[in-house]
């Protein structure tokens, strides 16, 4: 069988499709002439979902999809289609809830076999190349001999997909407290690691949405022995070798339980929730560690993902060519220590050694390290008798040294695509990071690419698409596009008092309202009515490494609804809570962010108006403490909306502390305001 010079991804811009368009595999993308043509020729149809940052799509590719044998078992009995699932995850949603209904498990890359109408019937994750070709071959045969047995176990199958993700309306009228809350974390609290912070076990994943609520909830509750945990899991965190000690930002996961080794690719979502963590841990804590891993994160992105459009682009591969030219995990980021010697035998190798661990603690395989810190800069210089200033200098040196170096190898690949919710959630990032170290470089950032979302990604009828490359965007948007800009909207709202970016936020609200909405659960799709529909429609509750599409709503929802004094608004966000509440008890990591939004209506929950000419100077000083119990609002002129009706005093600038739309005596003085919110300081 002759190899074809390309297939159907050829004409693709996903990098990951492409990566496959020279494969003898004759792939399709997903789209309505391959699903027409599985059902004119009758065949099954392989679905085989991945991503370009993936190892072990890259391994299953090598070894069977760039094989003529397998490709010749492929194209012979199936329509096979190819799928990026960053650009498709609602089809990604949808089989993977399928293979965990067949199997338990779940991964990438993603293998199914649907019938031509698309139904599943049969899948898995990586598989070698002769359980791939064997497993093929017994699926087509039963195919030919009993099709009617496999026709049942589809009808089956997608029964149970469409009550996968049912929402049963909660009828209970709406009770939201502490005391829930606390039941919630405690019967979580047993998954917790107090040695290596996270989950007991490996991997171990980042899941920043978790911390950032244990975090606020220990703050606002003064439980010290939670914000234990919180500050050891992000300080195990940031000294493990899952955050890139030399070039900043974190990996997705570490294979082992304490975050040593990571799985090696950079995702730019991890990177821009992380960033938005440790801001929130930095403004809550004031520790020196919090501050440079977030400045670290953030020069990983400028340095690596940033565009020149003020776009963020999707992630970096976990495999590079190492040194005789192969292809492999890790091998950009890894060192050995004869190679380390010799670069920094001037630069204090010794010292060195010690702070990240040239040792048995350090040492991963074949004699490569992955760098891993251990104890406390303020311990470390104790112990080696120098000042902080010494230690910091040396770090500098170490890093430019190792950088240098570093750069002389092929760096892993770069997924160029631009995502529109991935791009909100890094342009967040840098505005949290803007609002606790005060750094305009990050506020520009951060409007530069909301202008770049409003460019790239918003249509003339109010709509988003998901998906931006080579001055094309495609894919109409999700859910998670439109709740994730939302929220960057109204937060960049915030912290400028530029009014269009509310005003953004509330129209992109209307036409989730109007396009998502499901009236019978109370919640919102995740695709919208306006796409051609797949075998079910999901909606996506649950939160998982990213906030799910529905509780970033839900919050959206609750926080404009002060803006602009909006009861639709919070009613679909008391429901949206209230369906969630009872499954929330019993699996709290997977509804960490509707907690959350709980907090909001357990505890005090605060507006604070600021209006006249030097309201974003107060603005700057009220960010200087931690305050996530509440929405800032104001104006430096008379402006129309409902929460600063009546607020401007002429020739002065007064800040409002409101509650349920009762305000205190308004101030002039930040510290007065503060005192007002009843917070620690």
């Amino acid at each position: 069988m002759q190899k074809p010079t390309h297939n159907k991804l050829a004409s693709e811009s996903s990098p990951y499709l492409l990566q496959h368009a020279h494969n003898p595999v004759n792939w399709y993308p997903w789209n309505d002439e391959a699903l027409a043509l599985a059902k004119q020729q009758n065949k099954l149809i392989i679905i085989s979902i991945g991503y370009a940052a993936c190892h072990w799509c890259h391994v299953m590719e090598s070894e069977s999809f760039e094989d003529q044998d397998v490709a010749e078992v492929m194209n012979t009995h199936y329509l096979s289609i190819k799928v990026d699932r960053e650009e498709r995850p609602d089809i990604d949603q949808v089989y993977m809830g399928a293979l965990q209904l067949m199997t338990g498990q779940g991964g990438w890359p993603l293998n199914v076999v649907a019938l031509p109408d698309g139904r599943p019937i049969w899948g898995g994750t990586y598989f070698r190349k002769e359980q791939w070709i064997s497993a093929l071959e017994q699926v087509q045969e039963l195919y030919q001999k009993n099709r009617l047995k496999l026709l049942e176990y589809a009808t089956r199958l997608e029964q149970g997909l469409k009550t996968l993700d049912t929402i049963i309306p909660n009828q209970n009228e709406p009770e939201f407290d502490i005391g829930f809350i606390a039941n919630a974390i405690k019967t979580w609290s047993v998954q917790f690691d107090h040695q290596q912070g996270g989950t007991k076990g490996a991997p171990k994943f980042m899941m920043p949405n978790n911390y950032q609520f244990l975090l606020r909830f220990a703050y606002q509750t003064n439980d010290n022995s939670l914000m234990d945990y919180v500050n050891l899991t992000l300080e195990k965190m940031a000294f493990g070798g899952i955050n890139d000690a030399i070039g900043g930002g974190f990996a997705r996961y570490a294979i082992d339980d304490r975050w040593h080794v990571p799985h090696f690719e950079k995702m730019l979502y991890d990177n821009a929730l992380m960033a938005s963590l440790y801001a929130d841990a930095y403004s809550a804590t004031k520790r020196p560690l919090y501050k440079e891993t977030l400045e670290s994160i953030l020069d990983f992105v400028k340095n690596e993902l940033s565009g020149t459009e003020g776009n963020f682009y999707a992630s970096l591969d976990a495999d590079s060519l190492n040194e005789i030219g192969k292809m492999q995990e890790g091998a950009y980021y890894v060192w050995q220590k004869e190679s380390l010697k010799s670069i920094l035998k001037t630069n204090g190798f010794e010292l060195f050694s010690d702070y990240y661990n040239i040792n048995e603690t350090g040492h991963w395989e074949h004699g490569n390290y992955v760098l891993i810190r251990s104890e406390a800069d303020s311990s470390f210089i104790k112990k080696h008798d120098i000042s902080i200033k010494t230690l910091d200098e040396q770090k500098k040196t170490w890093k430019q040294a190792l950088l240098q170096a570093r750069n002389k190898r092929k760096k892993p690949r770069l997924d160029d695509k631009n995502l529109a919710s991935w791009n909100a959630l890094m342009a967040k990032g840098f505005l949290d990071a803007y609002r606790v170290l005060k750094k305009s470089e990050y506020l520009d950032i951060a409007k530069k690419n909301a202008a770049f979302i409003l460019k790239a990604f918003l249509q003339e009828d109010g709509s988003l698409m998901h998906s931006y490359k080579n001055g094309k965007s495609t894919i109409n948007g999700y859910l998670e596009d439109y709740a994730t800009a939302i929220d960057l909207f109204s937060t960049l709202y915030e912290q400028t008092l530029e009014q269009q970016w509310l005003i953004t936020a509330r129209n992109l609200a209307n036409y989730t309202l109007d396009h998502f909405f499901d009236e019978r659960s109370g919640m919102f799709f995740f695709t919208s009515d306006t796409d051609t529909p797949l075998i079910t429609r999901p909606i996506e509750y649950r939160d998982n490494v990213m906030a799910s599409s529905n509780s970033i709503m839900a919050k959206n929802l609750f926080r404009l609804a002060h803006f602009f004094d909006n009861a639709h608004y919070l009613n679909v966000s008391i429901r949206m809570l209230n369906n969630v509440k009872s499954e929330s008890t019993d699996y709290a990591s997977g509804f960490s962010n509707w907690l959350d939004l709980m907090l909001n209506f357990s505890e005090p929950f605060y507006q604070i108006v600021i209006t006249g000419q030097a309201a974003l100077e107060k603005i700057t000083e009220l960010n200087q403490v931690y305050i996530p119990n509440k929405v800032l609002s104001g104006s430096k002129t008379l402006e129309n909306l409902p929460i600063l009706a009546n607020k401007l005093v002429a020739d002065k600038t007064m800040i409002y502390v409101c509650q349920n739309k009762t305000c205190k005596m308004p101030t002039e003085h930040t510290e007065k305001a503060i005192e007002q919110l009843n917070i620690r300081t």
